[in-house]
């Protein structure tokens, strides 16, 4: 049991979550969480990744990706290694020994919107890109140095 006597209800706004799809679109993310789980039949192994969004009217959702890194579908094992692939290419870690290497590096991703069989619709990443520098990143990236001026 827990003592709640110090709560008090009035005090605080409730918390509402939506858990509507965010609508298709970039945004920029982070990976915040990833676990190694087992598929449903037990032929295989996924790596979950959840992604955080960073900006916008999003800020704070979350976003997953499953990657089937073990799986007797050898189609499934090369989209998933592709996908790993980009993440890696877009976050800068070239070779991860660990998924935790990934955590909270912003990236880019591609979110699209899919329908289920039974008309629930859910979002799915489609894409990994690298954050892209700000403005101010890039006009000192593009001018010259100081002594050619």
């Amino acid at each position: 049991m827990a003592d709640l006597s110090n709560f008090l209800n009035n005090e605080v706004e409730p918390r509402i979550t939506s858990f509507e799809p965010i609508p298709a679109g970039k945004y920029l993310a982070m990976i915040v969480d990833s676990q190694i789980r087992q598929t449903r039949r037990g032929d295989g192994r996924y790596l979950q990744l959840t992604f955080q969004i960073l900006e916008g009217s999003h800020k704070g959702r979350l976003v997953w990706a499953r990657l089937n890194l073990e799986n007797p579908n050898p189609t499934a094992v090369r989209i998933a290694r592709a996908e790993l692939a980009a993440i890696c290419r877009a976050v800068g870690v070239p070779a991860p020994k660990d998924s935790v290497e990934l955590h909270n590096l912003p990236l880019v991703i591609q979110v699209e919107c899919r329908k289920r069989d039974n008309g629930e619709v859910r979002n799915e990443i489609r894409g990994y890109f690298k954050k892209e520098a700000s403005a101010t990143q890039q006009q000192t990236t593009s001018s010259p140095p100081s002594w050619r001026r």
